[in-house]
């Protein structure tokens, strides 16, 4: 059983970052997904991949996947990039 440990990035889409800070430990998939033979839906037998957890810290997460013996390998976050900019740099 694998797991993979990241933080979740901030949604272009709006200008908040809440739940941000928070770490998450997502299981990785045991088996590959198959259509349903009946409505063509993709699915598995697999019901780790539903489990995601949430920690305060990187550390906090690591501690629970060594606890219970999880393979969990760390993704680092990635530096976040501001591109600042006046509105009147839109009409150069």
């Amino acid at each position: 059983m694998s797991a993979r440990i990241y933080q979740r990035p901030k949604n272009a889409m709006q200008s908040g970052k809440a739940g941000t800070s928070d770490w998450l430990l997502e299981f990785e998939a045991s088996e590959a997904k198959r259509a349903d033979p009946l409505m063509g839906w993709a699915g598995s037998g697999d019901t780790q991949q539903q489990v995601v957890l949430s920690f305060e810290s990187q550390e906090d997460a690591q501690a629970y996947a060594q606890r219970y013996g999880i393979e969990a390998h760390v993704i680092p976050t990635p530096p976040r990039k501001l591109k600042l900019q006046s509105y009147a740099d839109n009409f150069r």
